[in-house]
């Protein structure tokens, strides 16, 4: 089993991943600025209390972390960005379009900043895009799209896309691809 380390871990997507990684059998240093709030306390767990780089860019954080993972010979990046980073922009129809321009414009062209520098990186990475994400449970029925004719926008649980981040710790199918996950 591998020893993970999980940025943003103390709610959302993050803390789904925590639990699901810790449910695989995976060691789990979660960080986040309230390491304190996260709800769990398993042996296999590490708390650790901070922030990536005390900001809000994604793209200022990605390049530390990606330094860093380069510098001590980490190989494996997971990264989560969204439907409407990098080429998957425009693929969500009219409607979904104009609402992500109008609300969410500023942060995706960081996070098409981020995709770029985790593209170039020399790492081993998997950038995972999920479409409109929801809180319910884990269903094990979504998609993986790896092919941007299939592209389409949707929604997607929390716990579905912890449940594929985990999967790609130990797999290679999706290994320098951009997925697009929705139900």
């Amino acid at each position: 089993m591998a020893t993970v380390l999980i940025i943003g871990a103390s709610r959302g997507i993050g803390l789904e991943t925590v639990k699901a990684a810790l449910q695989a059998g995976h060691s789990v240093r979660a960080l986040a600025r309230s390491a304190r709030r996260i709800p769990i306390d398993r042996p296999k767990l590490e708390k650790i209390a901070g922030d990536a780089l005390e900001t809000a860019f994604f793209s200022k954080a990605t390049r530390v972390l990606v330094t860093a993972m380069e510098e001590t010979d980490v190989k494996r990046l997971i990264c989560v960005t969204g439907f409407g980073a990098g080429d998957s922009r425009g693929h969500g129809g009219f409607v979904y379009n104009l609402a992500f321009h109008l609300l969410l414009g500023r942060v995706y062209d960081d996070k098409d900043v981020q995709e770029w520098i985790v593209r170039r990186s020399k790492l081993d990475w998997v950038i995972v895009r999920p479409v409109i994400l929801t809180d319910g449970p884990k269903t094990n029925a979504y998609r993986a799209l790896a092919d941007a004719r299939d592209w389409t926008c949707g929604f997607i649980s929390r716990a579905d896309v912890a449940d594929f981040l985990v999967k790609q710790i130990d797999d290679d199918a999706f290994l320098y691809k951009t997925p697009v996950l929705t139900s």
